[in-house]
């Protein structure tokens, strides 16, 4: 499918959406757009993705098949100065697709505009409406089940499941990321965006995702929140519990002692994080921090390098940098 993506002033730090897609995504992205950075190219700022150049609206764009949302904003809401584009998109037929906690095909407007020119809206945050409570069943995959989990949001935890995957395929495994945010299920168009469930159905939705794939080596489970979050530690919870992983990855950015957006709250130290982690998984599946990630973004390599043995000594574990130094064979090692 052909796609444009919409990442206005977001581009790229805060667009996870956006740069999963270019990232992970066989969708055929044929520009982004951003205001900010109009006139550019993707390459100018992603290394190593799919490239395409970045327009300042949908009047720009070429012929596509959809425009997705790429921006995941604190609260999942919609931008107003996103409807022009919107607007464009579904009067030229295209599907939109969005993972915001806005739900497109409850606006009026754009309902009429995609009954009129033949465009589907498609919110991939609407949860399926069978859902039960988790049954505990989890533990009987008969793969090696590894949930990514972090000390904070935005650490890295989809990246790091992509290129385990990856990294497990290259050996020759069946391996397979089990999405659980809406990037995840616009890349794989399939899975439940766990902070949209009912909380009681939340650890069964993930539960039921674990099961779904069949005949697999690896299955890994894309965390999200983090455990101590002042807004999201519920989910990550939820995810934790319903997986009941053989094994945790704990993704940490370099240098971050604060949440994200929410400052007054410290990051306790991975150590004693990777120790949380393990002591609230103990009752369920008993998972041990067998390896780390660690989001060195913005240094150079001579730091990064430094940065990763230190986090590695701290959490008395393997780890690496997964979008810079890939994965390692004693890091794929120690998950299998």
């Amino acid at each position: 499918m052909q796609v444009a993506v919409l990442a206005h002033d977001s581009f790229p730090d805060r667009a996870k959406t956006a740069v999963g897609l270019l990232r992970y995504g066989d969708h055929e992205v044929r520009a982004v757009l951003d205001r900010a950075t109009a006139g550019q190219q993707v390459a100018d700022h992603l290394p190593d993705v799919q490239d395409a150049p970045i327009v300042a609206s949908m009047d720009e764009v070429p012929e596509v098949d959809a425009l997705v949302i790429g921006v995941a904003p604190i609260g999942g809401g919609f931008e107003e100065f996103w409807r022009p584009d919107v607007r464009t998109a579904l009067e030229r037929g295209c599907h939109v697709l969005s993972g915001l906690h806005y739900f497109l095909a409850d606006d009026d407007e754009f309902v009429e505009l995609a009954d009129e020119h033949g465009g589907k809206l498609v919110d991939v945050r609407k949860p399926p409406e069978n859902l039960t409570v988790a049954d505990g069943t989890a533990g009987g995959v008969d793969a090696t089940v590894v949930t990514t989990v972090g000390t904070d949001c935005s650490t890295g935890k989809m990246t790091t499941a992509y290129e385990l995957r990856d990294a497990a395929r290259e050996r020759g495994l069946d391996a397979v990321v089990v999405p659980t945010g809406q990037t995840g299920v616009v890349i794989e168009g399939w899975g439940i965006v766990i902070d949209r469930v009912v909380s009681d159905y939340a650890a069964g939705a993930v539960e039921r995702l674990v099961e779904t794939p069949v005949g697999m080596d690896l299955v890994v489970v894309e965390g999200q929140g983090s455990l101590t979050h002042p807004a999201y530690s519920g989910v990550t919870t939820s995810i934790l519990h319903g997986s009941a992983p053989d094994a945790l990855v704990m993704c940490h950015e370099a240098g971050r002692e604060r949440v994200h957006g929410y400052e007054s709250f410290a990051v306790p130290p991975p150590a004693d994080y990777a120790g949380l982690y393990e002591r609230m998984a103990a009752p369920v599946s008993g998972a041990s921090v067998v390896a780390g990630a660690l989001n060195t973004r913005g240094m150079d390599d001579d730091g990064a390098g430094d940065a990763v043995a230190a986090y590695s000594e701290a959490i008395d574990a393997p780890a690496a940098d997964p979008v810079r130094q890939g994965i390692p064979d004693d890091l794929l090692d120690a998950i299998l």
